[in-house]
């Protein structure tokens, strides 16, 4: 990009030093809880933690009590891995989210809107259904699934890409059309599989589709994790021009962009970023929403801070809700799509009711 393109991030006549100042004081405020709820996801729970004792205690591990190693087995096993995926997962599904509210230039896309979720979801469910019925060896499972439901994102994202072509140029109206249609489509599929489905295979995929963190270990930390870091790195790199876009795509090309082609690659470094997501946790709803409108309405939207802190608030969010989740009904547990979904509808009604004022008194 130009040097001219990148001069547009900073308002004419605002003091940058001063707006940066500001945006490490937010920053920092993001970091501070996500920190804090990391610590209170990995000590709170149906066996209460001392988090910080766990670490005071880790130089006697190995003269160790029974006390000791339980809670470190807790820790480690359990909570650790899960607060870990609930991060990863919640900070590329609130990037993703801004991402393509600014590629679409529309604040209710996220997604779940162009169909890219329910791709996932579709497939993976067609690998329920069908690993009961074929009797898939179970060493096969835990990674059948997650590879069912990143090739669906993946497809969906090939047929939305090529839907909404129109004389070689990628329409946004037409790409939200086209995710609105899929979605229906998907839906129909969903519902096909729920049909033909046994109990057993009904009651996993009804779990699925609401989302859970249950299946959390290293494994799959380690498998997500350079893929998501990768992914989410790309779509950040595009941050100068996703702000550009906001200008309009006249005014994007002007200032050096190739508009067509940052939207092609935002649109795959997406899909791969949700595919991998949903993969592993199911359907998680209001994350790459919600996040996104909380941050343009505090912080602002300038795409330069607001990747990073969508990152940050929607990692802690996650965290929190995944904590709402094991609690709500402990021992038992609630799947964290509903938990998310009944936080992040009545808090984007009052976002929507306090930006209808706004509008209605001129401010």
């Amino acid at each position: 990009m130009s040097v001219e393109a990148r001069a547009v991030d900073c308002p004419t006549g605002a003091n940058p030093m001063s707006h940066k100042k500001w945006a490490i004081g937010d920053r920092f405020w993001l970091l501070l809880l996500l920190l804090l709820s990391f610590i209170m996801a990995v000590s709170v729970g149906p066996a209460l933690i001392d988090f910080w004792g766990l670490f005071k205690s880790m130089d006697t591990i190995f003269n160790g009590t029974d006390e000791v190693d339980f809670m470190l087995s807790i820790v480690n096993n359990i909570r650790l891995p899960r607060a870990i995926l609930a991060m990863l997962i919640g900070g590329a599904l609130a990037i993703s989210g801004a991402s393509l509210q600014g590629i679409c230039r529309n604040p209710l896309a996220d997604p779940g809107l162009l169909g890219i979720s329910s791709g996932a979801a579709a497939a993976a469910v067609i690998g329920i259904v069908f690993m009961t019925q074929w009797s898939v060896p179970d060493v096969i499972r835990p990674y059948l699934l997650p590879a069912l439901a990143f090739a669906g994102a993946a497809f969906t994202a090939l047929l939305i890409n090529r839907m909404a072509q129109v004389n070689g140029k990628l329409e946004i109206v037409t790409l939200l059309l086209a995710g609105i249609a899929l979605n229906a489509l998907f839906a129909a599929v969903i519902g096909l599989m729920s049909y033909l489905a046994d109990d057993q295979s009904l009651r996993l995929i009804t779990y699925w589709l609401m989302g859970s963190l249950g299946a959390a270990n290293w494994t799959n930390i380690l498998i997500v994790t350079p893929i998501l870091g990768l992914s989410v790195w790309g779509i950040y790199r595009k941050r100068h021009e996703l702000n550009l876009l906001l200008l309009g795509e006249a005014n994007a090309k002007y200032m050096g962009v190739e508009v067509d082609r940052v939207k092609q690659q935002l649109l795959w470094l997406n899909a791969l970023t949700v595919g991998v997501a949903v993969s592993v946790s199911g359907i998680i709803g209001f994350v790459g929403l919600v996040v996104p409108h909380i941050l343009r309405i505090t912080l602002g939207s300038d795409y330069r801070f607001l990747l990073a802190n969508a990152m940050l608030l929607g990692a802690a969010v996650m965290l929190l809700a995944d904590l709402v989740a094991r609690m709500a009904a402990a021992p038992a547990e609630v799947p964290i799509g509903i938990i998310t979904s009944v936080i992040g509808a009545p808090v984007f009604i009052l976002l929507l009711i306090k930006q209808k004022q706004k509008l209605a008194f001129g401010i």
